[in-house]
């Protein structure tokens, strides 16, 4: 299925091009990830409905709609950007008009991303390169001091990875690389397009 085409099935438009003249030092550019890329994700990796998912950098929640819409998960997306906050809420609108029982499953919060206070419930994030390893390194603090004080399963899921997210989860934290799922179908010469999961168990 094609980009428009699902967007059109989710009742939502994620639709657009990175920007690099909105690039930061700490902050990269909007880029949703392919739809047919998270198609061959969750051929691999499933969600139940108690799960609860954070989007580091959702951007228009491109994400968050797929998640609720395959698993009727819990989502929240967590954006930096004012403009594609709007567009996010505006997409929530329009997606929960035909989907009534996502109505309390789908939130957004538009802060930085190292100041997103993770709840008991959160169980998985999602990043797409969205930051520095500088952010990255202090969300994942804050996701492990949630662990300490709520212990449970936890799963990092990356897509295109940096090496840098790599290093820091592999010798500085206690998440075990737990899965790569390969996209080489769709990307044969770059051994970057794949998703790693890394797992924290309780």
């Amino acid at each position: 299925m094609k980009e428009k085409d699902y967007d059109k099935l989710l009742n939502i438009n994620t639709m657009g091009n990175q920007n690099w003249k909105n690039a930061s030092t700490h902050n990269h550019p909007y880029e949703p990830t392919l739809y047919v890329a998270l198609e061959e994700l969750f051929s691999n990796y499933t969600l139940s409905k108690d799960d609860h998912i954070v989007d580091f950098g959702c951007g228009m929640g491109r994400l968050n709609f797929f998640i609720n819409h395959m698993f009727n998960s819990y989502v929240t997306g967590v954006e930096i950007n004012e403009r594609y906050f709007e567009v996010a809420l505006m997409n929530k609108a329009s997606y929960e008009s035909k989907n009534k029982k996502s109505k309390d499953k789908i939130s957004f919060v538009c802060d930085l991303a190292q100041q997103y206070e993770v709840t008991k419930y959160d169980n998985k994030f999602y990043f797409f390169n969205p930051f520095s390893i500088q952010i990255f390194s202090k969300v994942v603090d804050n996701i492990l001091q949630s662990y300490e004080e709520n212990m449970r399963d936890m799963d990092i899921i990356m897509y295109y990875p940096s090496n840098e997210y790599l290093d820091y989860l592999d010798y500085k934290t206690p998440f075990i690389l737990e899965k790569e799922i390969k996209l080489k179908e769709l990307y044969k010469n770059d051994p970057k397009e794949k998703f790693v999961i890394y797992s924290l168990k309780c």
